[in-house]
């Protein structure tokens, strides 16, 4: 596969994430790019990720003390820098041909945590060994609970310290903008981390429907969580969260956080937007249980806004591929400063000296 040489310097106009989508379409076949930045069918969800953050209103505070100030916080029990993670984003050779590897320093540099996908194009052990800094592993079922097992064993045994399991994406949703620019996975693109045969579908019988049975045939239920819990002592973490009603039996079977999202608008088409769907399912599982959101973020203030409807901290999707493929692991590690930075000012004009400080005081409700 050939890749645009990436950047060695920062252009002086890359001032927030979304500079970097800009910057991307210049690095990346247009395929690609497609794929990346499409939102399923007619993208409402896609575009409703952030027009629902713009229509957020803060309400900040004043004449705060700062002398302690600080972005800390704490989530499964692990001492985070601050409150975003890195999202688990597959085959991120598209980008660069270091992939993962590359995504993996940056986050070492900035003290990031890393969510690895089970779709990625380094070895799981190989990337592990890239970062000091909190890393988790996101976990999609395989056909077989036997080839599941095995890769549980492999992420514990790199130190991994948490599974991610994404639940709202049991197949890929229909990325027009992709279909219609051609993309297909480049052949020498792969998911090393499992064996092809384990992603390949069972033949269709006589009288089943191709995508209502075959395709759904592997995917996970709740009994599947159930034998997953028994397999691993590592904090398992359910992604892909939309309805309240899920995450109070999801908590009830004893998973130990869930993750809101729409999978970035790139499934279902129609849903909510993450940050709209977060504070019925804060209400429904009350102060204490480990909420995470993804979808839309781009901005500290974001993340503020997030954290004050019911997250304990976001994760951070495509502005990381879009940095990936601009300048590499640098791309990344500044497009994550610009991001603490972002959110270092916003705490200080709202007000919110700490993480603990920013609650749904700090949202401005018009009467």
């Amino acid at each position: 596969m050939k890749y645009t040489p990436p950047l060695q310097n920062i252009p002086a106009d890359i001032v927030c994430l979304d500079d970097y989508q800009r910057y991307a379409k210049d690095f990346l076949a247009h395929d690609i790019y497609e794929y990346i930045a499409a939102g399923a069918a007619d993208e409402y969800t896609l575009n409703r990720n952030r027009s629902a953050f713009a229509n957020i209103e803060l309400k900040p505070r004043l004449l705060r003390s700062f002398s302690t100030a600080s972005t800390q916080t704490t989530l499964l029990g692990h001492d985070l820098a601050h409150p975003f993670l890195l999202a688990p984003l597959g085959y991120q050779q598209l980008c660069h041909a270091s992939g993962e590897l590359a995504t993996a320093i940056a986050a070492d540099a900035m003290d990031t945590a890393m969510i690895v996908s089970t779709l990625a194009t380094a070895s799981l052990e190989d990337i592990a060994a890239q970062t000091d800094a909190p890393k988790w592993f996101q976990l999609y079922f395989q056909p077989q609970r036997r080839d599941t097992s095995a890769l549980l064993a492999r992420v514990e045994a790199a130190g991994y310290s948490a599974i991610v399991v994404t639940v709202d994406a049991p197949l890929s949703g229909l990325r027009n903008r992709a279909q219609r620019a051609g993309f297909q996975i480049p052949p020498e693109i792969e998911a090393v981390n499992i064996s092809p045969s384990q992603g390949t579908p069972a033949p269709t019988l006589k009288g089943q429907n191709s995508i209502l049975q075959q395709l759904m045939a592997p995917a996970p239920q709740w009994q599947d969580l159930a034998w997953l819990k028994k397999q691993t002592t590592l904090p398992i973490i359910i992604k892909g969260v939309i309805n309240p009603d899920d995450a109070v039996q999801l908590a009830d079977m004893g998973m130990d956080a869930i993750i809101v999202s729409n999978h970035g608008g790139r499934c279902l088409d129609g849903l909510p937007a993450s940050i709209d769907a977060l504070p019925a399912i804060r209400d429904a599982l009350g102060a204490d249980f480990p909420i995470l959101l993804d979808s839309g973020i781009r901005r500290g203030s974001d993340i503020i806004k997030a954290i004050a409807l019911g997250a304990n901290a976001v994760l951070i999707g495509r502005p990381q591929a879009f940095a990936l493929a601009v300048a590499g692991a640098l791309g990344v590690a500044h497009m994550l400063r610009l991001l603490k930075e972002e959110l270092e000012i916003t705490m200080a004009l709202c007000g919110c000296p700490h993480i603990a400080d920013i609650n749904r005081d700090c949202i401005f409700t018009p009467r």
